[in-house]
C-alpha cells in the first residue's frame, strides 16, 4: 500500500546519535580550556545529565535545555559561570559536530516531492528540532513538527502521535512512522494505528511493518512500490 503521510523521528534517523555525543565532548573540551575542570569532567557532566532524565515521571518530558543547565551546574559544584558564558559554546559545538545520517536528506526530499504530508514526531526540544532541520537544509520539506517539548510527553505516549495526526487531519491507517527505537517509534506508532518502518537493529521487533537499513529505501515504501 502507499501512504498519505510519513512521520520522521530525528535522533538516529536524521542526525547521527554519535555526532550528538561528540558535540558534548567538544563542549567540555572548550569549557576546560577556559576553566580548571577535573580530568573526568565529561563523565561527570554526562552522568548528571543522565540522572536528570532518569528523574522524570513516566513519559513526562524533561527538556534537554534544562538538563544541560543542571549538568553544567553540577560540573562546577553548583557555582557555574553565567549561562550566557557557556550556552553559546555548547550550541556552537553541537552544530559543528552534528552529522546527518547517510541517505536521510535524500529520503526526506524524495518523500516531500510527492503529494504526501511530511511530519516530525520526536522526543526533542522544539528549538533544537527546527535548528536541525534548518542546518541540514530540509526545513521546507516538512508540513508540521511535533516535539515532546510542545506536547509535554515522550513517545510512546499516544498523545505524541495524536498531536501529529491532528496536525495532518488524516486517517492513522494511511500514515507511516520511521524511527530507530522499537518501543518508542515502532510499537508506539503501531499502537496508535499507524504502520511503522524500523530503521536499524534497535528498532526491529514483531510490530514493525517494514525493516530497512538504508533510508533511501523509504520513498518506495511510502509510494507503495516496494
Amino acid at each position: 500500500m502507499s501512504y498519505d503521510a510519513v512521520f520522521f523521528d530525528l535522533g538516529g534517523v536524521l542526525v547521527e546519535l554519535k555526532s550528538i555525543r561528540e558535540g558534548y565532548a567538544l563542549f567540555i573540551d572548550r569549557l576546560a580550556a577556559e576553566h580548571d575542570l577535573p580530568n573526568d569532567a565529561l563523565d561527570r557532566w554526562k552522568s548528571a545529565l543522565g540522572d536528570y532524565f532518569k528523574g522524570r515521571e513516566g513519559t513526562e518530558y524533561r527538556t534537554a535545555r534544562e538538563g544541560y543547565r543542571v549538568a553544567t551546574r553540577e560540573l562546577f559544584d553548583g557555582s557555574p559561570p553565567p549561562e550566557s558564558a557557556w550556552r553559546e559554546t555548547f550550541e556552537t559545538a553541537s552544530e559543528e559536530t552534528a552529522r546527518r545520517v547517510d541517505g536521510a536528506v535524500e529520503a526526506i526530499r524524495a518523500v516531500a516531492s510527492e503529494d504526501t504530508h511530511v511530519g516530525v514526531v520526536s522526543d526533542i526540544d522544539t528549538d533544537r528540532a527546527h535548528g536541525l532541520l534548518d542546518q541540514f537544509g530540509v526545513a521546507d520539506c516538512f508540513d508540521a513538527v511535533t516535539t515532546s517539548e510542545a506536547v509535554g510527553y515522550t513517545k510512546p505516549d499516544p498523545r505524541m502521535y495524536e498531536t501529529a495526526l491532528d496536525a495532518w487531519g488524516g486517517d492513522p491507517a494511511d500514515a507511516v512512522m520511521i524511527g530507530d527505537r522499537y518501543e518508542h517509534d515502532v510499537a508506539g506508532a503501531v499502537d496508535a494505528g499507524l504502520d511503522a518502518v524500523a530503521f536499524g537493529p534497535d528498532a526491529r521487533g514483531p510490530k514493525a511493518t517494514y525493516e530497512i537499513s538504508d533510508l533511501r529505501k523509504l520513498p518506495d515504501i511510502v509510494r507503495g512500490t516496494r
